[in-house]
């Protein structure tokens, strides 16, 4: 088989994130960006003796490439997934899939027509600390989940401009909060109830800093309870996620700053206010994400953690956290099906009693 041949398209922070994940996997990287910015990062990587190209168009990038990686502004997502698509790659998009569920849906079910694979990428799920609570649960260790807390914050995005308008990025609910709303399902199983508040104004990136929480309340169809907390702080505010699970038989609970983590830099330094977690381990969660995408695409029996499924509920549950917290009313969901599709089989609509371990 050819080596790896990977399109990625953007050039800020999380594609740096990426690019370091392929190259690792062996994988040749095309990189267009529209501003320009893929030629400065694919000369970072080619003085180091990687073989990264930028290229000039959107098509070039498609003619060639096995899969596209798509690290780009959330707005765009739904139209360069459908373009990848269309040419028949299989596609990883970062989180969140789209702004909308009906564009979420329109992409997976684009991809499974094609018969191409659709990987959301919520990288949390590859942070040892959620690996192994999601591990617990499934084997048992915690008995009926009951509350489920999940805290994540940092500074308010200042390093692109999109980040600051909700229309854009979903703000704090969708951009930030849904890793912890993908965590949750993960656990504790689908979702039927949300009510959500937010606090602070959330406007345009550039404008005076401001502090942005918001809390989201989901029920489970298990009956399990979790409280989801996020944080846009002022600048100097530290990187922090934590949860704290309890069940019938047992506690589990995880602060990010109580160990090191391995951090992702940009340039040999972290940008000011780049708000990439850290993990604590050796191995970068990104490409452990990468690893296993990729090994889906040719070997029939892996199955991804993550699929086109659990990228459209994430979207979802977001969309109605956000709702509640513009009307202050909770917002019922109707169970959605659970059934594989090419795109990616879901695993995730197992509650806590179910006893099958998730791939590695």
């Amino acid at each position: 088989m050819p080596p790896l041949h990977i399109g990625l398209l953007g050039a800020g922070g999380i594609a740096r994130a990426h690019l370091p994940g392929w190259l690792e996997l062996g994988a040749r990287v095309s990189v267009h960006t529209q501003d320009g910015s893929a030629e400065k990062l694919s000369c970072e990587y080619a003085e180091l003796g990687h073989d990264v190209t930028a290229v000039p168009t959107l098509d070039d990038l498609l003619a060639d490439c096995r899969a596209v990686d798509i690290c780009t502004p959330t707005p765009t997502h739904k139209e360069l997934a459908l373009a990848a698509v269309a040419a028949g790659r299989h596609v990883v998009c970062e989180k969140p899939l789209a702004l909308t569920v009906p564009d979420a849906e329109e992409i997976a079910a684009a991809a499974d027509a094609a018969g191409v694979r659709l990987h959301p990428a919520h990288v949390v799920r590859y942070f040892p600390a959620y690996a192994a609570l999601r591990d617990a649960v499934v084997r048992g260790d915690l008995g009926t989940l009951a509350v489920l807390r999940f805290t994540r914050g940092g500074a308010r995005p200042q390093w692109a401009p999109w980040f600051g308008d909700p229309a854009k990025s979903g703000g704090v609910i969708m951009d930030l909060m849904v890793h912890d709303i993908d965590i949750a399902r993960w656990v504790a199983g689908d979702v039927v109830r949300v009510h959500a508040r937010t606090r602070g104004s959330e406007r345009a990136t550039g404008a005076p800093a401001d502090v942005v929480t918001a809390t989201a309340v989901l029920t489970h169809t298990s009956g399990a309870i979790s409280h989801i907390s996020g944080l846009w702080g002022l600048p100097d505010q530290r990187f922090r996620t934590t949860f704290r699970v309890a069940g019938a038989d047992g506690l589990l609970r995880h602060d990010s700053t109580a160990v090191p983590g391995f951090r992702i830099t940009a340039q040999g330094a972290r940008n000011a206010n780049e708000g990439i977690p850290s993990s604590p381990m050796t191995e970068s969660p990104y490409l452990a994400e990468l690893r296993e995408f990729a090994a889906s695409w040719d070997d029939g029996t892996t199955r991804p953690r993550v699929s086109a499924r659990d990228g459209i509920e994430a979207v979802r549950i977001a969309s109605a956290a956000v709702e509640s917290s513009r009307t202050g009313r909770a917002v019922e969901l109707a169970p959605t099906p659970a059934h594989a599709s090419a795109s990616g089989p879901s695993e995730t609509t197992d509650t806590a009693t179910d006893t099958e371990e998730p791939p590695r």
